[in-house]
């Protein structure tokens, strides 16, 4: 059997009762450790879950997935995602080489940021398009994801934000040797700087800073750790950055059809009553 067992989003007890007990089970338990990452260290989850782990990074996982599959089919096998299986394609991806293989498969869910953004007090019917914001370069700076922004926004959709990570990434003078780059993870400066460089370029009125909502989040579900924070874009991007905690990072540009309970939930993240008084006049929200 191939287990592929959500993580959830905080630590080593975020894990559901039957993740747990398929780990126990497994001959072989690998960790995914580059489409996102948990706020404990391996050594901790080991300790909890009484099994080894076997650190699965990009190329294992998309190039060498038959390595993770060996002998699946004769004894129990798992790998382990940060937040739920589905959060990234290539998780999809590992499942259909398995069952090509005739390897019997089974899903075991748990919490992720797609559902866990509701601590914020938007409401998930209201979000339109999840969009990833990648880090820009000096030769690469990307505006595909303002359409899909754009078209939730015409919509008067939420748009989901999710922040870039680089987590064993090599520079291009080292892709013929093994030297990474230091992990690095979006801020919510940074992204905002990109949202509204763009902004600039398109000139379509999606992101204009001074009347746009948002919300940063980060470390969502770990209790203490967690931090929300609301206001215009404009607002967020001029707050220190230790205002935003610790990575990983998410940011909401709010959509039009805001209601008065978003509103008010909100508020209690606010930076000051800019949060309201742009609700009121631009996002035409009545007062209740």
């Amino acid at each position: 059997m191939f287990y592929l067992i959500g993580l959830g989003l905080c630590d080593e007890k975020d894990i559901t009762v039957r993740g747990l007990e398929a780990v126990k089970r497994c001959e072989r338990v690998y960790l995914e450790a580059y489409t996102s990452i948990l706020m404990v260290e391996k050594e901790r989850l080991e300790e909890f879950y009484e099994r080894s782990l076997i650190v699965a990074d990009r190329d294992m996982v998309e190039m060498e997935s038959d390595a993770i599959l060996e002998r699946a089919g004769e004894v129990d096998v798992a790998l382990l995602v940060v937040g739920d299986p589905f959060g990234a394609t290539t998780h999809s991806d590992i499942l259909i080489r398995a069952r090509s293989k005739g390897i019997a498969t089974e899903v075991i869910h748990n919490a992720s940021i797609m559902n866990a953004i509701g601590a914020c007090g938007l409401q998930l019917y209201n979000f339109g398009q999840a969009v990833s914001l990648v880090f820009f370069t000096e030769s690469w700076r990307p505006d595909s994801f303002y359409d899909r922004v754009a078209e939730n926004w015409k919509l008067g959709m939420h748009t989901l934000l999710l922040l870039d990570i680089k987590v064993k990434e090599q520079s291009e003078e080292n892709l013929a040797r093994k030297i990474y780059e230091p992990p690095r993870y979006m801020s919510i400066p940074l992204a905002i700087s990109q949202l509204i460089e763009v902004e600039e370029r398109r000139k379509e009125g999606i992101l204009t800073p001074e009347a746009t909502l948002a919300i940063s989040m980060s470390r969502v579900g770990g209790g203490a750790h967690q931090r929300i924070v609301a206001g215009t874009l404009s607002q967020l991007g001029r707050q220190d950055i230790s205002v935003f905690g610790q990575p990983l990072h998410s940011l909401i540009i709010v959509g039009k059809r805001l209601h008065p309970l978003e509103v008010e939930f909100g508020q209690s993240f606010a930076i000051d009553d800019t949060w309201k008084k742009v609700a009121r006049d631009v996002y035409k929200v009545p007062n209740e």
